[in-house]
């Protein structure tokens, strides 16, 4: 007991901090609301988590003068063999500060990791208010409400720690209904929703991956004009029998998580697209198979049974993303904020910038530095998480 606490009948009202730390077991909130309103004592705030079967839990009153909450609250502590701590504190709530929402993620989050984090978070002077795990599987991850008026601050100095330890992902996001109220993710789909690059799993078909993929890869990195090196890779498909459409799409393979990310954002009533720089003739089946309820993607022109190495109409490129995010968010009736888009390489930039939410998926360097968020491990379900879904919420959708 830090302060002192009246029980007698003199003095003033008081606002009083009761500690609770123990075994937990049944009745333990009961029979201290029991013993609280035997004092006439008014609940102004609540907060409790049980880790590994230990209790904390802390409660703040206002307690009537002239009631002696303190002996009946020892007493009641004794009885239940329970650590009970009493103070005193000032009548008027402490003045919020704007809250972020800090997302800590990585293969196995080590107390170096962790401790880098939260040093980072307390060197500009922040406080954490609360800190919850959200993960075990695939990845360990924690949410950290982190309370400060130097946001830009923190997220130099959040990101200054996340760059010194390879393992980590770190996300930060304002805290409020608009985190929780995303409705809407659209996804890129090579190197994304599937491992690959459909434009490369065509190209072994006709002969020239090598040289397709060196254009694929410096286009993603933002080295070529997106619009002119695809042009220039698909006339390099030309005279490909279409066929080679069935036999690429039996070689390709879905990003690990993929099937849960999607299944998880249904059940939650997501609208989820997906908007590519590749080929309708692989994001149509991706539609069908994975009951999306959007694509979009550039189309292939086909004569006689054969690419004839033009592509039909305006190219899938940065801008025309962000455009199509903006156009399924409207007809889908979801306001720009409350969107998610999930992307890899610079023809995402726009799209990502756009969106309510941009993440990175295993990115190239510029896209990284430019996202809200970057995520490196090779799970898209890990996407769920920086959205504040927990893996206990995934498995009972589920079960």
């Amino acid at each position: 007991m830090n302060a002192p606490l009246h029980g007698s009948g003199v003095g003033d009202p008081q606002t009083v901090l009761i500690r609770v730390s123990g075994p937990d077991r049944t009745g333990i909130n009961a029979g201290l609301m029991a013993v609280l309103d035997t004092c006439d004592a008014s609940v102004q705030d609540i907060e409790q988590i049980v880790i590994r079967g230990q209790i904390s839990l802390g409660v703040v009153v206002n307690v009537p003068a002239g009631r002696d909450l303190l002996r009946n609250v020892l007493l009641w502590g004794w009885e239940e063999r329970i650590e009970v701590d009493v103070e005193v504190v000032p009548p008027t709530p402490t003045p919020a500060t704007p809250g972020l929402v800090v997302t800590v993620l990585g293969p196995n989050v080590t107390p170096g990791e962790f401790g880098a984090v939260t040093r980072a978070i307390a060197d500009i002077g922040a406080n954490i208010d609360r800190i919850v795990r959200l993960s075990r599987y695939p990845v360990m991850s924690y949410e950290l409400l982190v309370r400060t008026a130097e946001e830009q601050k923190l997220r130099r100095a959040l990101l200054t720690a996340a760059a010194t330890e390879p393992d980590l992902d770190v996300a930060i996001q304002r805290e409020g209904l608009g985190r929780r109220a995303k409705r809407l993710v659209v996804l890129d789909v090579d190197s994304t929703l599937i491992q690959d690059e459909v434009i490369e799993l065509l190209a072994a078909e006709a002969g020239c991956l090598a040289e397709v993929k060196a254009m694929t890869d410096a286009a993603m990195a933002g080295e070529l004009d997106f619009e002119a090196s695809l042009r220039d890779r698909v006339r390099l498909l030309a005279g490909l029998d279409v066929e080679a459409v069935d036999r690429a799409w039996a070689k390709l393979r879905y990003t690990p998580g993929a099937a849960t990310f999607l299944r998880t954002l249904r059940r939650l009533g997501y609208v989820v697209a997906v908007v590519s720089g590749g080929f309708t003739v692989f994001t149509d089946r991706l539609r069908e198979d994975l009951g999306l309820d959007a694509a979009y993607a550039n189309e292939l022109e086909i004569v006689d049974g054969a690419f004839t190495g033009d592509v039909i109409g305006d190219i899938v490129d940065r801008d025309r993303k962000a455009e199509l995010l903006r156009e399924i968010a409207a007809e889908a009736g979801v306001p720009i904020e409350q969107t998610v888009a999930v992307g890899d390489g610079a023809n995402d930039l726009a799209m990502l910038e756009a969106a309510g939410l941009g993440v990175a998926f295993n990115a190239k360097p510029v896209v990284t530095a430019a996202a809200d968020t970057s995520v490196t491990v090779p799970y898209l379900d890990a996407v769920l998480f920086m959205l504040g879904i927990r893996r206990e919420d995934i498995e009972a959708a589920d079960a």
